[in-house]
This record gives structure tokens, C-alpha cells and sequence, in this order.
């Protein structure tokens, strides 16, 4: 009984560090002037930290393409 308890407590330990892959929307807004534009990218099936290290992606190639300032997030 106590090695199942002890083998539970370890499988719980590492699903605990496995990482969720879900879907995601990453939303910019560009604003030049008075005028604003937003837009959304899907990015799928990614962790948290990737689909957040796309969207600061999507920021910067925004930000050096067009005038004026987009920001993104998820």
C-alpha cells in the first residue's frame, strides 16, 4: 500500500512538470495617428512560453514594418 501511494505521489510529481500544449490567439493593435487596426494570429499547439515568445514575434516584425506602434498579446 505505501509503494502505491509513494509511485502515485512521483506520477503526479512529473505530470506536474510536463508541459500543456493548447491553442492560442495573440492579439496586435497598431495605432498610427489617430487611426488603430487590430489584428489577431492563431497559433497552435504550443506552451505558454513559445506561443508568448510568437507573439512578442508578431510585436517586433510589426514595429519594424509599418510606422507608427503596435502591441501585442496573448
Amino acid at each position: 500500500m505505501k509503494t502505491k501511494i509513494i509511485s502515485a505521489a512521483l506520477l503526479l510529481g512529473v505530470l506536474s512538470f510536463a508541459s500543456c500544449k493548447k491553442d492560442y490567439t495573440c492579439t496586435c493593435t497598431t495605432v498610427v495617428g489617430t487611426a488603430s487596426t487590430t489584428e489577431t494570429h492563431s497559433i497552435s499547439n504550443a506552451t505558454h512560453n513559445d506561443a508568448k515568445n510568437t507573439c512578442d514575434n508578431y510585436q517586433t516584425q510589426a514595429n519594424n514594418a509599418l510606422p507608427g506602434g503596435t502591441t501585442c498579446h496573448l
